[in-house]
């Protein structure tokens, strides 16, 4: 009896642990925050600066992007008529924090230094190996495999007159 519990008790311990372990797994990389207009102006400044070609959120796409450029200039906004959090309103700390999570949730997802895993079995072996790749690298794989695809099908297929 007292045997059962114990491992009743271990198997309720390591449930919420495993809940625990996934819910910590899913919490947005802090990136932008500041205290004050001054801070923020350079964050954001940083953050548009990095959206480009070879930067570090390169691969945000049109739609992210203008989701991070709005979301930056209503904090922008709010950062010109309070000058610090401090003396923002309820509604406007609110807001501030919403505008943060929605930028900071894409440029967490397209981070290009966001690690990647996967476990996958080798061929001709069904002992799975984890591998790791950045997020940059599987953009570029993917990019290239497209590219040579649309270059393949650009070139002129012959067919013999026989």
């Amino acid at each position: 009896m007292m045997e059962r519990r114990l491992h009743w008790v271990f198997m309720v311990t390591v449930g919420l642990l495993m809940q625990a372990g996934a819910a910590y797994a899913y919490k947005t990389k802090t990136i932008v925050k500041a205290e004050n207009k001054e801070d923020f102006t350079a964050v954001a400044a940083a953050v548009r600066q990095q959206m480009v070609p070879g930067g570090r959120y390169e691969f945000v796409d049109k739609h992210e992007r203008a989701k991070v450029d709005a979301g930056l200039s209503d904090m922008q906004s709010l950062f010109d008529k309070y000058d610090t959090v401090a003396k923002m309103s309820q509604s406007a700390k609110v807001q501030l924090f919403n505008d943060q999570e929605t930028v900071n949730a894409i440029l967490t997802r397209r981070d290009d230094k966001r690690l990647i895993c996967e476990s996958i079995a080798p061929v001709g072996s069904h002992i799975p190996r984890t591998t790791c790749r950045t997020y940059r690298e599987v953009q570029l794989e993917r990019r290239g495999t497209r590219d040579y695809l649309q270059r393949v099908q650009q070139v002129p297929q012959y067919k013999s007159g026989h």
